[in-house]
């Protein structure tokens, strides 16, 4: 049963068309003198590799062994010979899942150096090796899993491991689910990142590799797997409580693909529930969907909350004034797809614990902070709320102004929390003619950049909804309120920043002598940027105006910061690194001025950290998966 690659199969196919293609071509030209090559160059070749490719040409499965030939290229493309070791795992699929005995009675793994297995060039940087695996027949089916190079006795570097073959559907979970939170193991300093394994068209395999190890059935079993700890139980029990308002029963997280359980007491139901009380809850079938079920749990409440995020948008109206710029108002309105709800009946049934919002000042595509907090509430019988602000409460006075609203369903023992908030943003109205324009913020994160770690469908608290990438955080956390949101930083990517890297991740957890416990973002690489920043990031594109900085400080000190140096202050923390900022023009403690949204800052750290640049921050940071 020998598997040919698609290379292997051009490589056959493009040699059978140059035998029939010559006929009426031309000529053939002189042979070469005896003893002398024929006409054309030959492949350069090596003895040494920096970082050591492998490219397939095929792998059989057979009686007693697994047969592979492949070809070895270092760094340059370069042809290897003298290849000096390959080593060989085949984690076995059976009943009980994927197995890699150790005692050698299921699976197998070997190197060339041991009895049975051979390594043997057959030409120019072109291998076959012989992994002698005894309890592998020619049906068995399963991860085949190979690694060549390493030895002392050569230059050629250990390569990366390659997942040459797997069965479909041998494991539901996925690299891109993986790697939305650890981005690249493979870079991480975590354990054994250098056995983060590829597929034969070089594309990482993160799951089928670390399976190939941390098998389905634990070692500590009879007859059981490679390593102690089943890759069900580093999945399910390291992150059991990963982070705020991450809900480990929300199985769609990890598991892309159904989790099919055809038993309860099988693989990756144990590691959280005892077998008894499992088989108590449900009896498993042939069609049953794990993700399904947990979702479904009373008491976690994520199936409502998920529909009522699904099913419903919240819209403002033009802010509009019927008495001569005395007050302005705005119309909310709560829709379930396109049918518009009221929300006085919404609101007085429970269904609804808030509907509200707040008049903004608003300037060069940036909220600077709140006019004002109060308004006149009115119900006109259609399902809209209408909310008037008096100009003369305001107390930013800027020429263009715009709202923001809140909705929340009541969900939980504190809806502010537990409940589903919609945040809506009115288009921009001009105090001075009635012009009016969209609403525009610039929002460098993804869509799915908080929901993705963050996954159960809550508030962080309010109106700071995870979807859209925290979008709605920007109605309180913007560049004109001076948060000092545990200590963070203030505005939207500061505070960010800071909650997940910096001081801010340090105050929010304590254990139980009352010491600082860092979240779980910390145990990441915080280099990969890409996490949220999926399309990159433009430091020209950041506004060259202040923002409002008594975060920065603590009490009620209120500064001014200029907007690069709050983003990067916000992680990079130290007093040198601070030192380094001033000196090219970046403040975090600037006095305040009345119109501070107006004044440029002196910052000039796009200069040489663009990306692209020499000292580019996508030199220090991962920007790209």
């Amino acid at each position: 049963m020998k598997h040919l690659t698609k290379r292997r199969l051009a490589f056959v196919v493009a040699a059978a068309m140059g035998i029939a293609g010559c006929a009426d071509d031309g000529k053939d030209g002189a042979d070469g003198a005896p003893g002398e090559p024929g006409p054309g160059p030959n492949p350069p070749v090596t003895e040494s590799a920096d970082i050591t490719h492998i490219t397939m040409i095929s792998h059989a499965i057979e009686e007693g062994q697994v047969r592979y030939e492949f070809e070895v290229t270092n760094e340059d493309g370069v042809l290897v010979n003298g290849l000096g070791k390959a080593e060989a795992k085949f984690a076995e699929k059976t009943d009980r899942g994927v197995v890699l005995n150790r005692d050698g009675n299921v699976g197998g793994y070997t190197d060339s150096t041991k009895e049975g297995s051979s390594l043997t060039a057959i030409g120019d940087g072109h291998y076959e090796f012989i992994a002698a695996m005894p309890a592998v027949t020619a049906a068995s089916e399963g991860i085949v899993w190979l690694r060549v190079g390493g030895d002392s006795e050569t230059e050629i570097a250990r390569s990366q491991p390659m997942v040459v073959d797997k069965p479909e559907m041998i494991h539901t979970s996925t690299t891109e689910t993986c790697y939305s939170c650890h981005v690249d193991y493979g870079t991480s300093s975590m354990k054994h990142p250098s056995y983060t394994a590829i597929n034969v068209e070089g594309e990482v395999d993160f799951v089928a590799g670390c399976l190939v190890c941390h098998n389905n059935v634990s070692r500590a079993e009879e007859n059981g797997g490679y390593a102690t700890n089943t890759l069900q139980k580093i999945g399910h029990v390291n992150h059991q409580k990963f982070e705020k308002d991450f809900e480990v029963a929300n199985c769609y997280t990890c598991h892309a693909e159904p989790v099919i359980n055809t038993s309860i007491a099988g693989n990756g139901c144990s590691d959280c529930h005892s077998t008894d009380a499992a088989s108590g809850i449900v009896m498993a079938m042939n069609d049953f969907d794990a993700r399904e079920f947990h979702a479904s749990l009373s008491g976690i409440g994520l199936v409502e909350r998920q529909a009522d995020r699904n099913d419903h948008s919240t819209v403002l109206s033009d802010i509009y004034t019927t008495d001569s710029g005395v007050t302005y108002c705005t119309d909310l309105s709560l829709y379930q797809g396109e049918s518009m709800l009221d929300i006085e009946t919404l609101y007085n049934d429970g269904t609804l614990s808030y509907a509200g919002g707040y008049m903004h000042g608003y300037n060069n595509k940036s909220i600077i902070g709140r006019e004002t907090n109060s308004y006149e509430a009115s119900f006109k019988g259609d399902g809209t709320k209408t909310m008037c602000y008096a100009a003369s409460s305001f107390g930013i006075n800027v020429p263009q102004i715009m709202a923001s609203s809140r909705v929340t369903f009541a969900h939980g023992d504190d809806p502010s929390y537990d409940g589903v908030t919609f945040t809506s943003y009115s288009p921009v109205f001009a105090i001075a003619d009635g012009e009016v324009t969209d609403y525009d913020r610039r929002h460098a994160v993804t869509t799915d950049s908080c929901s993705t770690c963050h996954n159960n469908e809550t508030n962080y608290h309010k109106n700071g909804g995870y979807s859209e990438g925290g979008y709605d955080c920007v109605a309180c956390h913007n560049n004109g309120q001076d948060r000092n949101s545990a200590g963070s930083a203030p505005g939207f990517g500061p505070m960010v920043h800071s909650m997940h890297w910096g001081v801010g991740s340090e105050l929010l957890k304590t254990d139980e002598d009352g010491n600082p416990i860092p979240n779980s973002a910390t145990e990441l690489n915080a280099d990969n940027c890409v996490s949220c920043h999926a399309d990159g990031i433009d430091l020209y594109a950041i506004p060259n105006q202040y923002m409002r900085a008594k975060a920065f400080h603590g009490g009620d000190n209120t500064k001014m910061a200029s907007p690069i140096t709050a983003n990067c202050y916000a992680c990079h923390d130290s007093a040198s690194a601070l030192n380094h900022m001033e000196q090219n023009g970046g403040e975090i403690d600037a006095e305040v001025v009345a119109d501070w949204y107006l004044q440029p800052t002196m910052e000039s750290c796009s200069t040489c950290h663009a990306e692209g640049k020499s000292f580019g921050i996508d030199k220090f940071h991962v920007f790209e998966r």
